[in-house]
């Protein structure tokens, strides 16, 4: 997984909430830009739930994205 990759995501017109799976097995949701920030190396990034709590995760262990539709369901996107 490359940061370009998540970046593309990131910066899509119009954004499209999408999600995150992690080599451990987690799944994150990004709702909005403003629920993501990433390091300027771009090997980390910070993920926030809308309750405050926050996911820091090392862009290695990324190994799928999916954008989320308006139907709820999900769009595999390569990883």
């Amino acid at each position: 997984m490359t940061i370009a990759r998540l970046r593309a995501l990131y910066d899509a017109q119009p954004f499209q909430p999408f999600v995150i799976h992690l080599a451990d097995g987690k799944v994150i949701s990004v709702r909005s830009r403003e629920f993501m920030a990433s390091a300027p190396n771009g090997r980390t990034i910070v993920v926030y739930e809308p309750d405050d709590r926050m996911n820091i995760v090392d862009v290695l262990m990324i190994t799928k994205l999916e954008i989320e539709h308006a139907s709820g369901g999900r769009r595999r996107r390569q990883a």
